[in-house]
């Protein structure tokens, strides 16, 4: 199995999981013409797709969704609440709805939806697995549960965010609304959640942490790297993603 980002952050998501003949994409947060170019950098094309997997409907991961899946002809698997949030047309994309606390098989990929707390309709992450491994994705989650630690406790490799650092976001330059809607339990993970998780997950099996969708107004890397650090002591086994550009292909052995 293989796995790769053409971006992380509020500019733009999308995640590549590859493993035998069948590759997925995790959102689409870019035009067509982006998307396009930047799975050229990973010598895919749309073509090459299986899936679209949507994790929940804000724009900086379903933007390019609807337009893939009609130009393309690409099955997009999505939550009831999270098409009903984008009230799309019947004849906009190839749609199915999954049942977000069961699994389903997309090719040779056997996927387990997490339902998150986060401030969409009905809002996923994803696992998948393999015959021999397990990869977590785990951004845009206001707050960690027991079920989600549980969840995302035994993975070989996961891509988890680390958004923002809480004193950096309370000085910055959001509106007070939205910085409470940042750092509430409906937001996303500040770098002590994040540190708080990466430190009861099974760190011996763990070939790839990502640490993804970065602020760039809230957060910086130092500060990201001054949290994880302590708790993953096996810095050679971190990978911290360019909101920008992602991260290129890493492979489990």
């Amino acid at each position: 199995m293989r796995f790769a980002s053409l971006g992380s952050g509020s500019k733009g998501n999308a995640t590549i999981v590859e493993w035998r003949d069948t590759c997925i994409m995790i959102d689409c947060g870019f035009s067509i013409r982006d998307t396009t170019a930047r799975l050229a950098r990973l010598g895919k094309a749309p073509g090459d797709l299986s899936a679209i997997l949507v994790t929940h409907e804000h724009s900086d991961h379903w933007k390019g969704v609807a337009p893939l899946s009609k130009k393309f002809g690409i099955k997009v698997y999505i939550t009831a609440g999270s098409l009903k949030g984008r009230q799309v047309e019947p004849d906009s994309g190839d749609f199915h709805i999954i049942d977000s606390h069961r699994q389903f098989q997309v090719g040779d990929l056997l996927v387990t939806p997490v339902p998150v707390p986060h401030d969409a309709r009905e809002p996923v992450q994803y696992l998948f697995n393999s015959d021999s491994h397990q990869l977590g994705v785990l951004t845009d989650i206001g707050s960690l549960t027991g079920h989600v630690e549980a969840q995302y406790a035994s993975c070989d490799a996961l891509l988890v965010e680390a958004n923002h650092d809480l004193d950096m976001l309370a000085a910055g330059p959001y509106p007070e609304f939205l910085k409470e809607r940042v750092a509430g339990q409906w937001g996303h993970l500040n770098n002590q959640q994040t540190a708080r998780l990466v430190s009861v997950i099974e760190q011996q099996r763990m070939q790839h942490l990502v640490i993804g969708h970065i602020s760039d107004k809230n957060n910086t890397l130092d500060k990201v790297k001054a949290a994880i650090e302590p708790v993953f002591p096996a810095q050679e086994r971190v990978i911290y993603a360019c909101q920008q550009e992602g991260f290129d292909w890493l492979h489990l052995q």
